[in-house]
């Protein structure tokens, strides 16, 4: 599996992202070509500066000046429009300024249609966002792994004037990402930044076991007395299959719940993003029959999961890990019974060959709606599978 690491000491910025991407062997000039496509007229230009010592390139994004005001729909129709950018990163750009126009809006009590984007609305900042998406996907990494966000202390001016450090819409995107410290009195983490690292990253952590193989430094703009200027990035291999990511395992003993609490608790567990809830039956002090609640969670959503946990249960105290999982590739695959479709899913197997297995409620529809057992659905479906010759 590849893997990119963004180790952001001194926070994130977009430019400075754009600047590791080409440092560490993205080429420039197809960068510069997506960015011609957009119809705006931006030259890029790398230049070799130093951050405390330390060697890095430095992006700028040349322009003429400029006091557009743009919203969401007019970037993402120049985006559309662009003929040199491929649809993988047209959609990584549009989900990052969708994300970016969802915490503008919120911040200032508007809707997403109608919120101006000030500073990130400027060309500079759609070069830096469009660009960082091409880059990545020419990177052609399976993980992005961040440390966590430096966001620096003090104040920053704005459109809207002078606000502390983080800027609001840099804080509402940095909800449930881990946060570091700074001894730098300077915003170190601007919105654009933010916008892009809390789309990209799979997970946030140390940097995670590889064989590296590229690392690239992008300096911002300013020149700390106190550290150096940059983001690293480091690419590398860790030697795993493609589809291995790393999840967390959530686990609470519960002997003074009722059934149909846990149950509710299941339940809404699932509901709000839970990869899998289960119980298992282990016997407590005192003799106490009790039940084991165990939960597979994405890192992104351990926080809001053990919230609901807490609240639904009487624990007062969950135990937590992250483990890393290796997956089958699965894909959705309808098959044709006498009683209709019937939804299933394919799972790839090591070898290249697939296995089917039918949908439960895929089944159970059509099992109510002819009046038939479940398990004859069960079958015709694998039969169907089968006699279509694709096993």
């Amino acid at each position: 599996m590849k893997i990119a690491y963004l180790d952001c000491n001194s926070g994130l910025a977009g430019d400075m992202l754009l600047g590791a991407l080409v440092d560490a062997g993205v080429d420039l000039t197809v960068i510069q070509t997506g960015i011609d496509s957009l119809g705006i007229q931006v030259q890029l230009v790398r230049e070799e500066v130093q951050r405390c010592g330390f060697r890095a390139a430095k992006i700028h994004v040349q322009h003429e000046p400029e006091h557009a005001h743009r919203h969401l729909h007019h970037i993402t129709e120049m985006i559309d429009q662009a003929a040199a950018i491929t649809v993988p990163q047209k959609e990584l750009a549009k989900r990052i300024f969708t994300r970016l126009g969802e915490a503008e809006a919120k911040v200032h009590g508007t809707t997403i249609r109608k919120v101006h984007f000030h500073e990130v609305g400027a060309v500079d900042s759609i070069a830096d966002i469009v660009g960082c998406a091409i880059g990545l996907d020419l990177l052609g990494v399976d993980r992005i792994v961040s440390s966590p966000i430096v966001t620096g202390s003090g104040y920053v001016t704005i459109a809207h004037g002078r606000v502390s450090v983080p800027a609001p819409a840099t804080a509402e995107l940095l909800i449930n990402v881990p946060l570091g410290s700074s001894p730098v009195a300077s915003e170190l983490t601007t919105p654009t930044g933010a916008a892009i690292v809390s789309t990209i990253a799979d997970e946030y952590g140390p940097l995670p076991p590889m064989s590296i193989q590229a690392i690239g430094y992008g300096a911002g703009t300013k020149d700390f007395k106190e550290q150096p200027n940059l983001v690293r990035l480091v690419v590398g291999d860790s030697g795993e299959s493609p589809l291995a990511d790393q999840i967390w395992v959530l686990e609470t003993n519960l002997d003074d719940v009722s059934g149909e609490m846990i149950g509710h608790c299941a339940t809404l567990l699932a509901e709000a993003g839970a990869l899998d809830v289960y119980t298992t039956a282990i016997q407590m002090k005192k003799n106490r029959p009790g039940v084991l609640l165990s939960v597979l969670a994405p890192a992104g959503l351990v926080a809001k999961l053990e919230k609901i946990l807490f609240r639904e249960t009487t624990t007062l105290g969950i135990r937590r890990w992250p483990v890393c999982r290796h997956k089958l590739e699965r894909r959705p695959h309808t098959v044709e019974t006498q009683w209709g479709p019937v939804l299933g899913k394919l799972a790839i197997l090591t070898d290249g060959s697939a296995s089917f297995s039918p949908e439960y409620e895929a089944c159970c529809i059509v099992a109510t709606q002819q009046g038939i057992s479940l398990k004859d659905v069960y079958e015709a479906a694998r039969k169907a599978y089968k006699s279509a010759g694709d096993l």
